[in-house]
């Protein structure tokens, strides 16, 4: 966790994504990772976060800086799914 000159925590992490999707009539494995980066008190939650750990998020992509055309997923809220499988 890194802080803001103003004082705002900042937390960056990446996140694994598995699945399998359909695509033209056929199967295809979609194994991934996106960056992620959580401002504020999502930052202390995705910091906290331990590896491994099933989550789900929702937020906005947005270009890494001004500079970069690197993607970025900017979490808004985070929801931990460890003992959730079952609804």
């Amino acid at each position: 966790m890194r802080y803001t000159p103003a004082g705002v925590p900042i937390s960056e992490a990446r996140l694994g994504h598995e699945s399998e999707q359909e695509e033209a009539g056929l199967s295809r494995q979609v194994i991934c990772e996106i960056p992620l980066l959580g401002m504020g008190p999502v930052s202390t939650w995705l910091d906290a976060a331990p590896l491994g750990v099933m989550l789900e998020v929702t937020g906005f992509l947005a270009a890494r800086s001004r500079n970069s055309r690197t993607l970025v997923l900017h979490v808004q809220e985070i929801e931990f799914l460890e003992g959730n499988q079952n609804g």
